[in-house]
């Protein structure tokens, strides 16, 4: 019965998926637009759509969408494969090669169990120690889903050793705790640092086309204020909404100890690794001022990595993701950026712009930025909305006024704590909900509470600082 049943659903949802790119593509064509402009918006659209309701993978649906914009003579070959070589694409991919060395020499355990050691003798200890891990390791790793990697079997171990299993219900909310941190802890480190997550870079370029320069250094000082409060703050807010039951975890530091003791001193490929990331972070934040490309600055730590042998053809040939990943997002970055060239987006900000006509900018900033968190609900892609939305909501707040580096970080950093929202809302959250020690009404309660915390720290202390500092 189940499985005629899932099938139905597949085969719904592609038909689905096929009734909205023909219904747009033989739609009249609204007055302001071009016909290539509202086709490719129908396969856009379609491939999107298809993301949302999880019809199609991602890449999947990407590639599709690719082939049909240039097979329908849409596009140019050369403007859909543009995004190939476009220094953000290659930045995600070239850093997410790089964090696999953290995690295969155990530089990345290693530092999660020094934390340990100085924060873990109470259960709120424990959370602070996942938030501040997360933070020190999140610019190096431009992947939610490899930090999460690291972070996820430090919290289960750390669970496990307090007694908390997911099937005793008496002792479960301990190990939901630290696991929902660990989710927190990723959306709020992801919006400290430039390169925490592989949406940044695509926001950072779209948000220049409106004349807004983000460098690392720059984000990390707008940043700072906002983020670091909520990294602070989340995990007393969590404790409050979901009480963990055990308090007290004072054999915790001492495990941790025991843990450090039998891995040893630093290994040859952990001090490699550790300067190299340490050159690269550096290198990067002072590369607005030198004219340093991130992008080159990420394939230097690559090649010293490879040729001291940290790391190895063998991982990289391992790591199908990552080609997966520069796949879905250059095609995808590439047609979102058509879409903009060719005056969609600025079309549908226009008629944004008037359904917002007459508000002060302050209530047309709040309504845009309140709007752009809420539409995560329909995305199970943190990249994939900043890609099919970051640009109009930028461009329609433009319109109504409101200063472009306020509108434009807030948006920024909204794509990042977003990512709780729902159990889908990143790939990252994924690992800590298969992990069975939070119900899925659990998960959307505290994650609608989680980012609606997050979106009124970053509205009432993030507005006044990005407007001084800005």
């Amino acid at each position: 019965m189940n499985a005629p049943a899932s099938g139905f659903r597949e085969t719904a949802k592609t038909l689905a998926v096929f009734a909205l790119a023909i219904g747009i593509w033989f739609s009249p064509i609204p007055e302001g637009l071009t016909r290539e402009a509202w086709h490719l918006f129908a396969i856009f659209a379609a491939a999107i759509f298809a993301v949302i309701v999880n019809a199609l993978p991602l890449l999947t649906s990407a590639l599709l969408a690719g082939a049909v914009a240039v097979l329908s003579e849409t596009l140019d070959p050369a403007k859909v494969f543009g995004g190939f070589a476009n220094p953000s694409v290659l930045l995600v991919v070239v850093a997410f090669l790089v964090a696999q060395a953290v995690v295969k020499c155990g530089l990345g355990r290693r530092i999660s169990l020094r934390v340990v050691t100085v924060f873990g003798k109470s259960t709120l200890g424990l959370a602070y120690s996942i938030f501040i891990t997360d933070a020190l390791i999140a610019p190096g790793f431009p992947s939610n889903t490899a930090r999460g990697g690291v972070l996820y079997p430090i919290i289960l171990a750390l669970a496990q050793s307090s007694g908390s299993l997911p099937e005793d219900e008496s002792k479960r909310r301990l190990g939901g705790y630290l696991m929902f941190c660990g989710m927190a802890s990723i959306s709020v480190s992801s919006a400290l640092w430039l390169t925490a997550t592989s949406a940044n870079p695509i926001g950072v370029s779209l948000a220049a086309e409106k004349g807004l320069q983000v460098s690392f250094g720059s984000w990390l000082l707008v940043a700072s204020v906002p983020a670091l409060v909520a990294i602070g703050l989340l995990p007393l807010l969590l404790y409050r909404l979901f009480p963990p039951g055990v308090t007290d975890t004072p054999d915790a530091p001492q495990a941790a100890r025991a843990a450090l003791r039998a891995m040893g001193a630093l290994s040859r490929d952990e001090w490699i690794t550790a300067v190299v990331f340490a050159v690269m972070v550096c290198a990067w934040i002072l590369a607005g001022t030198f004219n340093l490309s991130l992008t080159a600055v990420a394939i230097a730590g690559l090649g010293t990595l490879l040729a001291t042998r940290v790391l190895t053809l063998d991982d990289i040939y391992l790591q199908g993701g990552t080609l997966a990943t520069f796949l879905w997002l250059a095609v995808l970055f590439a047609l979102s950026g058509q879409l903009n060239e060719m005056g969609f987006m600025s079309y549908v900000g226009e008629r944004l712009a008037m359904m917002l006509g007459g508000l002060d900018w302050p209530v047309a900033y709040v309504v845009l930025l309140l709007l752009y968190v809420l539409m995560h609900y329909m995305f199970v892609s943190q990249s994939a909305q900043v890609l099919a939305l970051f640009g109009v909501f930028l461009d329609v707040g433009v319109q109504a006024g409101v200063p472009v580096p306020l509108m434009g970080f807030a948006l920024l950093f909204a794509s990042s704590y977003f990512s709780t929202l729902t159990p889908q809302g990143g790939s990252q959250n994924v690992i800590f909900v298969a992990s069975g020690y939070l119900t899925q009404g659990e998960l959307y309660r505290l994650g609608l509470l989680t980012t609606a915390f997050c979106a009124l720290v970053f509205l009432v202390i993030g507005t006044p600082w990005v407007l001084w500092v800005g």
